[in-house]
């Protein structure tokens, strides 16, 4: 039985405040053992909790913020956009992606597939 869409949203807006203010591994927490993390589209899926963990990792020493848009829910999935800006020393970058999960039947990310694309990055 999929997760409700109250359960998915909470997900979302938790998974978002850990980007901002959270650690890689508090990140990867969200995630199924097996997950997949396709981030942007198009590039080579990271798969498992190891590999998102690390993927994470590099937003550590940044300083982040993100602020959802808009989100969807149904079925055990979220689609939806968010803010982010990333301050990373030698400037801030800036976009807005549009991101899809799916979800396990125990509230997990089993996946994650992010649209985005270098055109879509402005830095401030």
């Amino acid at each position: 039985m999929p997760i409700s869409n109250e359960q998915a949203e909470t997900t979302v807006r938790r998974y978002l405040d850990l980007v901002a203010n959270g650690t890689a591994a508090e990140i990867a927490a969200l995630y199924a053992d097996d997950a997949v993390l396709e981030d942007p589209v198009g590039a080579t899926p990271l798969v498992g909790r190891e590999a998102i963990q690390a993927f994470y990792a590099t937003l550590e020493p940044m300083t982040v913020t993100t602020e959802l848009q808009t989100i969807r829910t149904c079925g055990g999935e979220a689609a939806f956009q968010f803010h982010i800006e990333t301050d990373t020393g030698a400037g801030v970058a800036i976009m807005e992606p549009l991101e899809n999960m799916k979800f396990t039947e125990d509230g997990l990310i089993s996946s994650m597939r992010a649209w985005w694309g270098d055109a879509d990055l402005t830095f401030g």
